[in-house]
C-alpha cells in the first residue's frame, strides 16, 4: 500500500495561484501512476490531472493551460501548480496513486484531501 498526505490547500483569490503537494510513502512511488481529482459542493468527484509513471500527462478541459501536474520520483511527491484560479476550482482536492495489476486489476489509493476555495 501507499500512504499520501496533501498539502497546499487554502484561500486565495481570483486569477491568483496555489501549488499543491502530495508526499507518498510505504510503496515503490515510481511505479505508480497519480492523479489529482476534485470534488466540489454537490458535485461528483472528477479527475483534474494526471501523470503517469512516465511523464505523460492529461488534464480535464476546464483547467488547460492553468494548471500543471508534475512529479518528483526522487522525493516521492507529486505537484499541482495551479494558476489563474477561478472561483470554479473551489472543490477538495484529492491525490490519487494507481496502478494495474495482474489477475487482481487496478488499484486506487487515496489521500486525505485538501481544500481550495477561490474567492474575492
Amino acid at each position: 500500500q501507499v500512504q499520501l498526505v496533501e498539502s497546499g490547500g487554502g484561500l486565495v483569490q481570483p486569477g491568483g495561484s496555489l501549488r499543491l503537494s502530495c508526499a507518498a510513502s510505504g510503496s515503490i512511488f515510481s511505479i505508480y501512476d497519480m492523479g489529482w481529482y476534485r470534488q466540489a459542493p454537490g458535485k461528483q468527484r472528477e479527475l483534474v490531472a494526471a501523470i503517469t509513471t512516465g511523464g505523460s500527462t492529461n488534464y480535464v478541459d476546464s483547467v488547460k493551460g492553468r494548471f500543471t501536474i508534475s512529479r518528483d520520483n526522487a522525493k516521492n511527491t507529486v505537484y499541482l501548480q495551479m494558476n489563474s484560479l477561478k472561483p470554479e476550482d473551489t472543490a477538495v482536492y484529492y491525490c490519487n496513486a494507481n496502478r494495474i495489476r495482474p489477475i487482481s486489476g487496478r488499484y486506487d489509493y487515496w489521500g486525505q484531501g485538501t481544500q481550495v476555495t477561490v474567492s474575492s
